[in-house]
């Protein structure tokens, strides 16, 4: 049985230094050997979006973010509402 304080704190950002893309980082997956440098990616870069997934069912979701960061790559929009509406059963 999964825990509702079982879950993962992401972030979705653009990364201003190199190419413009957007970036996920799921800030409680780190480790002592890359959180450092992901951390500092992450706050040079432009925040779009951030939240929690639980960690029950965490694949599905990190698959669903893989997809908005694709579409945003892309160059379609989607709002930070549909975002979380997209989510919202991964949210805890």
């Amino acid at each position: 049985m999964a825990f509702e304080s079982e879950k993962i704190m992401f972030e979705i950002y653009r990364d201003t230094l190199y190419n413009q893309n957007f970036r996920v980082v799921y800030y409680t997956e780190l480790n002592e050997h890359n959180k450092h440098e992901e951390i500092n990616r992450a706050m040079s870069g432009e925040h779009y979006y951030d939240g929690f997934i639980k960690d029950y069912k965490k694949e599905e979701a990190k698959q669903i973010i893989q997809n908005i960061i694709n579409d945003l790559n892309e160059g379609k929009s989607v709002a930070p509402g549909e975002i979380k509406e997209m989510l919202k059963n991964y949210i805890p």
